[in-house]
């Protein structure tokens, strides 16, 4: 659902940009396409930019970094965005072949976050893969529902992939919202299919930027939500991790990624999606699921 609306998005956008180049500027077809292009990457700036925004507004205590440190990691999350919302999710069937399960003792599942798909995983499952391990995704829909609405479907892809695999147990590695499905599953069901969870930049705590999110989903992540006071009192069954970044561009104050009993891994230097395109964070899920 999610790379069909935005490749229609995507086309929708490109051809309004070309229409008003072309015929209300007389511009011409090279010209209107360059225009299209323009207004394609500007509008993602400003997004990004409202992050950013919002980062700077509600903070929480974070390493300093240089300026050239603090430049590359702008221009990171800007070229993640662009790799993710532009160039992956609308082609997902060109980046994400159909997932590739084999016979496996502890398959990993990657669950994504809000208005994403599993397309986000694109580059971490090649690494995950090439250090061996059995990985498996999942498309949640629709968008912006209620996180607990997706819950059925994460545990009807556990249940397929130990049954495909033989497994009994599965590892749930989650990015952003997708730790807090993981979170609502396991309060659900237990511990039975669930080995361990890895969270990445997660809003355990909710993050102030939901306030400007559409869908049921966006107001259960706002701090202090009704849905978030629920969770928060169950507490998590299974060995966690929390990889977070102390200077999250979507989930603020940052430190509302911690979780309390958790091992908390800190990346410092980096933003909320292209923690999803690191190596440090390859390097830490491949270390966390030995």
């Amino acid at each position: 659902m999610v790379p069909v609306a935005l490749l229609v998005w995507l086309i929708a956008e490109s051809a309004g940009y070309i229409l008003l180049a072309r015929y209300l500027f007389d511009t011409t077809w090279a010209g209107a396409g360059v225009v299209a292009l323009g207004g394609l990457l500007g509008v993602r700036a400003v997004i990004v930019a409202v992050t950013w925004s919002y980062a700077r507004a509600y903070p929480s205590p974070a390493p300093r970094l240089s300026i050239v440190a603090w430049l590359r990691m702008l221009v990171g999350e800007y070229l993640a965005f662009l790799m993710g919302f532009v160039v992956v999710m609308p082609f997902e069937r060109l980046w994400m072949a159909p997932d590739r399960l084999r016979p496996s003792a502890r398959p990993l599942i990657l669950v994504h976050g809000y208005g994403c798909s599993r397309g986000v995983w694109w580059w971490l499952r090649a690494r995950l893969e090439a250090a061996g391990h059995t990985v498996a995704s999942v498309s949640l829909y629709p968008p912006y529902t209620s996180i607990g609405k997706l819950v059925p479907q994460l545990r009807q892809r556990i249940e397929e992939v130990c049954r495909e695999t033989g497994a009994e147990q599965v590892v749930l590695i989650a990015h952003s919202m997708g730790g807090l499905v993981c979170r609502s599953y396991l309060a659900r069901h237990g511990v039975q299919r669930v080995e361990r969870l890895v969270t990445i930049a997660s809003p355990h705590v909710g993050t102030e930027l939901a306030r400007i999110g559409i869908g049921q989903n966006a107001r259960e992540m706002e701090p202090g939500s009704l849905w978030l006071r629920d969770l928060a009192t169950e507490a998590v069954p299974v060995p966690t991790i929390s990889i977070r970044t102390p200077h999250d561009n979507y989930v603020m104050p940052q430190d509302n990624q911690r979780l309390p009993d958790a091992i908390d891994v800190e990346l410092a230097g980096i933003g909320h999606l292209a923690v999803l395109y690191s190596r440090r964070t390859a390097a830490e899920l491949i270390a966390a699921c030995r």
